[in-house]
This record gives structure tokens, C-alpha cells and sequence, in this order.
């Protein structure tokens, strides 16, 4: 396993950041979701370091194998951990790909440190722009829904985590829904975190304003949801951040979940490997997997 080394700037916490490094070419990091960990691009990992790029992918603080201090889940200190691993490795023209929370790192990362080092960024099924609903944020979500999430994971998080799962990849209204070792894997990867950070990483993408943010992105984006997903609703989310970015492309899935990346995996790839070359996602209508509206 490798992992870099630092101290927090805030608490002088030594952390650990444990990544994987795949493949040689432009560099493309992978930010896994909330509540998983890198383990969770399993199956993006081979299309993407045979197409010729370096893979990295890294664990969240808090998940994993990195440490998992008391505190540090606010967003400024996790794009922190991303521009530390970026630059101990010494990365240039990155290409970032965020899933879900990992959305949040992206974003705040450039608005933070800028695009001098990134190429192009990906955001997928993400929580950007603002989930909680607010005066100024009526098209979020209410503050009960996160309340309760916390609330289940303080009460029996493995049972919570449990049917969290079957929401995330879509069990019960796929025709061909994940098979249920896969769902004790993602469990497994899950469990691997502390109350603590699992509680904390809710907050923080619950409460996270990112609206002026995404101001600062410049780069070409691409943007994949599904219309189906009910951990993040598309329309709360990466609906309205399509209109926020000039460069963005925006792909639907139709139908697709949360977990998309392993559902839709053949497409999300050669989406996501389009995207890195500059070409535009093109639809299947006979597979009637996708619907795209280019901004």
C-alpha cells in the first residue's frame, strides 16, 4: 500500500493518505463516494490504465486505509488532502473525477488552489451544487432527510449501511439489479470507516455551499447522473449545476441509480474515456441507456 504523510494544518494530526498508482501517461485521480473507499473503481481501473493514462485513486480521511482522525471532514481540509496527494506526486494536466461527495473535492479544490495543475474534471452523480434546502436554496433537500441518515448510522450503522446499499444501486426498480455478494462487498468497504467520519462526511456534503464555487471552473467538465437516482436527485443537483458551468457536457442516464459506475459500468467508461480524449458522449438509442444535452 502506498500513502503519503503530513500533519493537519489545523490540529498537527499526522495523517496518512493511503492511494493506489496505476499506469503510466496524464495523470486521472479518482475520488471515490461517501461511504466507500477507493475500492469502490474496481471496475473502472483496467479500461482506463489500458487506454494509457496513470490511474490514482485514494482514500478519503476517514476511510479505508487512511487515518481516521476526530475531525478534518469539513471540505476545506478534505480539497487540503487532495492538493497535498497532487502535489507529493507532483502531478500536472489532471484530470479529476469526483463520485458523489468526491464531487465536493473537486470543486473546492479549484476554488482553493485553481486550474493550473487540472486538465479537465468529471463529476459524477454529484452532490454539487447545494443539497440542503435553505431561504436562499429552496430546491434543496429538507434537513430531516440528513437528520435521519445520521441518526440511523448512530443508531446500527452496519443496518443502516446495509439498506443504504440496496438504494444506492438501484434494488428493486432495476430489471437486472446488483447481485446481493456484491452488495455485502460494498458493505464491507463501507464498514471500514468510523462512526465518527461517516457522521461528519453527512454533514459536511449536506451543509456544503458550493454555489459560488463552481464559479472558479473553467476547464471542461463532464457531467453524468441518472434520472433514477434516489440518494441524489438529479434535479436538486447536477441539473442545476449544468447551467452554472459554460464548458459543461451533461449526460443522463435513464433510469440509471446512484451507483451508476457499477450499474452502467460498460457505458460510464467509455463515457468517461471519450471525455478524456475530447470526444462527445454519443447515445444508444437502441440500448435506450442514455440521454444527453450538451452545454
Amino acid at each position: 500500500m502506498k500513502s503519503i504523510h503530513f500533519n493537519d494544518k489545523k490540529t498537527g494530526d499526522e495523517i496518512n493518505i493511503a492511494y493506489s498508482d496505476y499506469g503510466k501517461g496524464q495523470p486521472v485521480i479518482l475520488i471515490h463516494g461517501w461511504p466507500s473507499s477507493r475500492e469502490m473503481w474496481e471496475y473502472q481501473i483496467n479500461d482506463i490504465v489500458t487506454a494509457g493514462y496513470r490511474l490514482i485513486k485514494y482514500d478519503r480521511r476517514g476511510f479505508g486505509k487512511s487515518s481516521k482522525p476526530w475531525t478534518g471532514y469539513d471540505y476545506e481540509t478534505l480539497s487540503e488532502d487532495l492538493h497535498e496527494l497532487i502535489m507529493r506526486l507532483d502531478l500536472h494536466d489532471v484530470i479529476l473525477v469526483g463520485f458523489s461527495m468526491g464531487g465536493g473535492e473537486v470543486v473546492k479544490y479549484i476554488a482553493r488552489h485553481g486550474e493550473d495543475r487540472v486538465a479537465k474534471i468529471a463529476l459524477i452523480s454529484s452532490i454539487i451544487p447545494f443539497l440542503q434546502k435553505s431561504p436562499s436554496n429552496p430546491e434543496g433537500a429538507d434537513q430531516d432527510v440528513f437528520d435521519e441518515m445520521i441518526k440511523g448510522v448512530q443508531n446500527d450503522r452496519m443496518g443502516f449501511l446495509d439498506e443504504f446499499g440496496k438504494k444506492f444501486f438501484g434494488v428493486g426498480f432495476l430489471t437486472q439489479p446488483v447481485s446481493t455478494p456484491f452488495l455485502h462487498h460494498f458493505l464491507e468497504l463501507a464498514a471500514k470507516a468510523t462512526q465518527q467520519s461517516t457522521i461528519e462526511c453527512i454533514k459536511s456534503f449536506s451543509r456544503t455551499d458550493f454555489r459560488e464555487d463552481v464559479k472558479n471552473i473553467t476547464v471542461p467538465t463532464l457531467l453524468i447522473h441518472g434520472d433514477n437516482d434516489k440518494i441524489v436527485p438529479f434535479e436538486i443537483s447536477t441539473e442545476r449545476t449544468a447551467k452554472m458551468i459554460q464548458q459543461a457536457e451533461l449526460v443522463v442516464y435513464e433510469g440509471a441509480p446512484h451507483g451508476l459506475f457499477y450499474t452502467h459500468k460498460e457505458q460510464f467508461n467509455a463515457d468517461l474515456l471519450n471525455f478524456f480524449v475530447g470526444l462527445k458522449h454519443v447515445d444508444e438509442p437502441e440500448e435506450n441507456t442514455a440521454l444527453v444535452t450538451p452545454f
